[in-house]
């Protein structure tokens, strides 16, 4: 898919200053940025802005956008155009296609190293309902990549170091010219790092860098739920030969609760009462995460129906109202009966029966569909 122009992405005019520049992306970056609008089209979004506002806040990179447009900035270290932004200007022609096939072929600008951003990484974070919705900090234990105390992080065996690549002479980069083209790409001896290790330090096998764990205070906002993240910027994985490190993603998990259901800000739970209650009506008292409420149960309540408790559910992560708690009842049929139980039982069916659809409306209907149904099939 093709780039927009940056200034497109951004909203601004072509001869906007830093300011409108910065205003710009704040608002793009506070309306797509991850930890608020997370989703693959807002997280494309964010990054579209973001490299349209570092391209046009250099000036030589905007310069280069402007006259040669992508292709002037989508090589590494800056594309087309010398330090005056005319034309080809103080650069060579081949230095301009050198910095093209340079980057094809792994190489980079300048010649100097190449870093790379450390990796993102994930932590799954496993919380009770109440914990969820309240809100708390949490310690977290991570695995870290530090330097090697032995080496010094130079990846080198203790008492020696690191020697200048002979090939590229510590450029990490070697320049082929063919004709008018100058080709410049990774050293195929040192792989970019400008120096080969001859003895590699025992310890972290030459990587300079070795695993420990660290301990971080993430503070859950109240309200989130199963699948929200909350990102801690530069606590991922360190990045390679002084590159910036990677972001470390905090995954919720909420456990499920023996009570209460969750269901987006509203909470569920099932509540039994008795035959008696249900018949005559009462009141009892159900729970709820801020304490205790009483719940009116009308005469004849039957088992299913649903009480709705405003605003006794949960408030958005993102603010907005407060959802609500709905109780079901569930009628609990009687067990384990003595037998003056069951003859008082009995004598209430006897009771109810003779007043026919005044005490079972439901029933009588019922019945009365039956045996319609059986007439017109001749059972």
């Amino acid at each position: 898919m093709s780039k927009r122009d940056y200034y497109e992405v951004l909203g601004v005019s072509r001869n906007a200053g830093d300011s409108d520049l910065k205003k710009a992306y704040r608002r793009l970056a506070m309306k797509y940025h991850p930890d608020r609008n997370p989703g693959a089209e807002a997280e494309r979004k964010f990054k579209e802005a973001k490299e349209a506002y570092e391209i046009l806040t250099d000036p030589k990179k905007r310069s280069a956008y402007d006259q040669f447009g992508h292709a002037g900035v989508d090589v590494s270290g800056g594309g087309f155009g010398g330090a005056g932004g005319g034309g080809f200007g103080g650069s060579g022609f081949s230095d301009i296609f050198g910095d093209v096939f340079g980057d094809i072929f792994g190489g980079g600008r300048g010649g100097g190293r190449r870093v790379h951003r450390g990796a993102d990484m994930r932590y799954d974070l496993s919380l009770t309902l109440e914990e969820a919705v309240a809100g708390k900090e949490v310690k977290i234990r991570v695995p870290t990549l530090v330097e090697c105390q032995f080496c010094g992080g130079s990846g080198a065996k203790p008492g020696t170091s690191p020697k200048t690549c002979a090939t590229c002479n510590g450029a990490g980069q070697v320049r082929m010219q063919q004709g008018f083209f100058s080709v410049q790409q990774t050293c195929p001896r040192c792989r970019g790092q400008g120096s080969v290790i001859e003895e590699h330090c025992s310890h972290c096998r030459g990587q300079g860098r070795t695993q420990e764990h660290k301990t971080l205070s993430v503070k859950v906002p109240a309200g989130v739920d199963t699948g929200d993240r909350i990102r801690l910027s530069n606590e991922g994985e360190p990045g390679e030969r002084g590159g910036p490190p990677g972001d470390l993603y905090v995954q919720v998990l909420v456990e499920e609760h023996p009570i209460f259901t969750r269901e987006d800000n509203h909470l569920f739970c099932e509540v039994p009462i008795g035959f008696v209650t249900a018949a005559l009506g009462g009141e009892l008292q159900v729970p709820t995460l801020n304490g205790k409420v009483m719940l009116r149960i009308p005469a004849g309540t039957q088992t299913g129906k649903m009480f709705r408790m405003r605003g006794k559910g949960v408030r958005p992560v993102r603010g907005g109202v407060i959802g609500d708690l709905i109780c079901r009842v569930i009628v609990e049929t009687p067990v384990n009966l003595t037998e003056r139980q069951k003859e008082l039982l009995r004598e209430l069916d006897e009771a109810v029966q003779a007043g026919g659809e005044k005490h079972s409306p439901q029933s009588t209907s019922w019945l009365d569909g039956v045996k319609n149904f059986f007439e017109k099939m001749g059972f």
